[in-house]
């Protein structure tokens, strides 16, 4: 029941007659710049996501755990 390659051809076809080569490669190309953009887009989310990751483990390094074992009272 799927598509085969007879039909994606004439789909092909009627595409090209309708819109044109010219158009068409206008607009794989502006697709391709986009999915670039996007891609780009993506890798300087993660690396931020990665440096503010980073930031938060020095902060941890910062940080003494440890148990109260006795409390002095204020001497006011």
């Amino acid at each position: 029941m799927g598509i085969s390659i007879w039909q994606l051809l004439i789909i092909l076809a009627i595409v090209l007659l309708l819109f044109g080569a010219k158009r068409l490669r206008n607009v794989g190309s502006d697709l391709g710049a986009a999915i670039k953009g996007f891609r780009s887009a993506v890798k300087e989310g993660e690396e931020e996501t990665a440096a503010s990751a980073a930031k938060l483990d020095k902060k941890d390094e910062d940080v003494i755990e440890g148990e109260v074992t006795r409390k002095e009272k204020d001497k006011a």
